[in-house]
């Protein structure tokens, strides 16, 4: 079974416009005029940040930050010059409480985290999983037994973990790594699925304060391929057998390597295992500009590396 959150948006689907629901409109409700955020320089999150604010009509900051080269990172950069996003390298030896002074104070920014990673944003996955309940009572699905999702900033893992709990429903999730242990680690994902609960509870006493707690999360760290955006023949191979075999189009840094477990799991675990597989990755074309997109001139200088 595929949870296709693929086709969340017509304009850039994936998993992060349920967070991005919450938190652009929390940024509208106190008045902002420009969203900054921050992602390495293929981030899906950055991009759909950037696509989303815009058509909410806010300007938009990306602080970027180098990455393993990618074969969807100048479509991702050129797209962000085609919307006009403010492009800025972040990361390394740069002289970051400086670079925040210079690019966001005084603009009315509305700075989101890394990946949308926060209680408020993780609040759209908890309705991810009442949605999933919704589903397996309205009998459009069978309930499954383990969900593979991919894990990065895990605001996706943490948000899901108490909206299944709170719907009972009775699965096991699989959260694949895909991102470095600074970012990506169990007691941080902990920490965040008792801060969701608490904070939920608070606006709502009806809500258990230890909700999430009793969602079994299996961290997957065996397909991480040792690095963020790092690639391997595992991933390369999952990615063509979903292509091939499933009609879904998977990239290698996040949904390839969630793919990846999946397919090793259903080759070792009992038949009787009912498997759902959360496609995290948008499925919306993104225009191309032949050599690159005629602003490229604009991009930081750190960033022509990509079209190389």
């Amino acid at each position: 079974m595929v949870k296709h959150d693929n086709l969340s948006s017509d304009l850039y689907g994936g998993n992060k416009i349920r967070k991005l629901e919450y938190i652009l409109r929390r940024a509208k409700d106190r008045g902002a005029r420009r969203v900054a955020t921050f992602g390495a320089v293929g981030s899906n999150h950055a991009l759909a940040t950037a696509m989303h604010a815009r058509q909410l009509g806010f300007d938009c900051s990306c602080f970027l930050a180098h990455q393993l080269r990618t074969p969807r990172i100048r479509q991702t950069l050129d797209m962000h010059l085609e919307i006009g996003t403010e492009l800025i390298k972040w990361g390394g030896a740069i002289d970051h409480l400086d670079l925040y002074r210079r690019k966001l104070q005084g603009r009315n920014v509305w700075v989101i985290p890394l990946g949308g990673t926060c209680w408020f944003g993780a609040v759209g996955f908890v309705n991810a999983g009442l949605e999933l309940a919704q589903q397996i009572a309205d009998g459009g699905l069978d309930a499954p037994n383990r969900i593979y999702i991919a894990n990065g900033t895990m605001g996706s893992v943490a948000g899901l973990a108490v909206g299944l709990d709170l719907a009972g429903v009775d699965a096991e999730i699989q959260a694949v790594q895909v991102a470095d242990n600074r970012f990506s680690n169990r007691d941080v994902l902990e920490r965040l699925i008792r801060k969701i609960a608490v904070l939920l509870n608070r606006l709502d006493p009806s809500i258990s304060a230890t909700a999430g707690t009793r969602t079994p999360v299996v961290w997957r760290s065996d397909f991480f391929a040792g690095a963020y955006a790092a690639v391997d023949e595992t991933t390369l191979q999952a990615v063509d057998i979903a292509d091939r075999e499933l009609g879904l189009h998977l990239e290698t840094t996040y949904t390839g390597k969630a793919m990846a477990a999946l397919l090793h799991d259903l080759d070792t675990s009992d038949s009787d295992v009912c498997s759902l597989f959360w496609n995290t990755y948008n499925s919306q074309p993104l225009p191309t500009f032949g050599g690159g997109h005629p602003r490229r001139n604009s991009l930081p200088k750190q960033f022509a590396r990509y079209y190389e």
